[in-house]
């Protein structure tokens, strides 16, 4: 297969509550994105206000102009560019990252996990799907920050086909290490590609260090940003991802079905949700008794 795709992460200091700084910022990494010869790149979480808890009302209200301005950078850069941005819909805010393709929005994705210990849940209301979607950078799953941890998520988009998986992150220090090994996790456990861009700089009380990551289907680093705005850029080969999953065959070697029947998925969990067709029964949530 003769397919390559240039993705990028625009990591850049998220300037808490202020819309006109924060779309300067994110322009100004798109097209540097777009002159290096990307081709996908990704802005990171609730870019264009930080999470700026008591004015997320107005914040949303301004959200369709931003989208207005994205879609226009998108297509004049040739892009698909992936962010999340906060989303009023009736009297509920959402944190949602949509995918813009050459100008065109063709769908979003709306943070399923909200991360309850910094309060998220207090103020952001949950989705209920996740997303992979067909754009012209090739087949894409997107999932926001605190989804890195549910593994189950990323598994269920590589069984419908993803083939990059971008994520807005705003993840904060001192958890670098979580961030790089999880990263690393999702991609070499479902062999593909991953587009991570984190936010940098001092946010509120919140101090965030970048380490925008693109990894290989292999969990290599290809390119990583620092500590400060950086547009770290790298080419995701295919043929070397179709090789390696042939190579290591875990898509052929996996026995959901059977684990379901010999109860390895079962013991003390109080249902089993299918995530894909009916013999791939892997997703299962625990009773309450076993939450943390």
């Amino acid at each position: 297969m003769d397919k390559s795709l240039c993705a990028a992460a625009v990591q850049f200091n998220i300037v808490l509550g202020d819309v006109d700084q924060n779309l300067v910022r994110a322009a100004a990494g798109l097209e540097r994105a777009a002159k290096q010869g990307a081709q996908l790149a990704v802005l990171p979480e609730m870019w264009s206000a930080g999470y700026d808890y008591k004015r997320l009302d107005k914040h949303a209200e301004k959200t369709p102009g931003v989208l207005d301005a994205v879609s226009g950078w998108s297509a004049q850069f040739g892009l698909v560019v992936v962010g999340s941005l906060p989303e009023k819909m009736d009297d509920r805010i959402y944190n949602t990252a949509y995918v813009i393709d050459r100008g065109e929005i063709l769908d979003s994705y709306r943070k399923l996990h909200m991360f309850s210990t910094m309060g998220e849940d207090r103020f952001l209301s949950p989705g209920d799907r996740s997303l992979v979607v067909s754009t012209s950078a090739g087949r894409l799953g997107v999932a926001i920050c605190y989804d890195l941890r549910f593994p189950e998520l990323f598994r269920k988009m590589a069984l419908e086909g993803a083939e990059v998986i971008c994520l807005p992150a705003e993840w904060p220090k001192p958890r670098q290490e979580h961030w790089r090994t999880l990263l690393r996790a999702r991609a070499m456990e479902n062999q593909l590609f991953v587009v991570a861009t984190n936010c940098c700089g001092i946010q509120g009380k919140l101090d965030f260090f970048g380490m925008s990551l693109l990894l290989s289907a292999r969990g290599d680093v290809l390119a990583e940003g620092g500590e400060t705005d950086a547009v770290p850029l790298a080419v995701f080969d295919y043929q070397e991802m179709l090789d390696y999953r042939a190579q290591i065959r875990c898509y052929d070697d996996r026995r959901p079905a059977t684990a379901v029947a010999a109860g390895l998925f079962l013991a003390n969990h109080e249902e089993i949700v299918p995530a894909g067709p009916a013999d791939q029964k892997w997703f299962y949530r625990l009773p309450h008794s076993h939450r943390q």
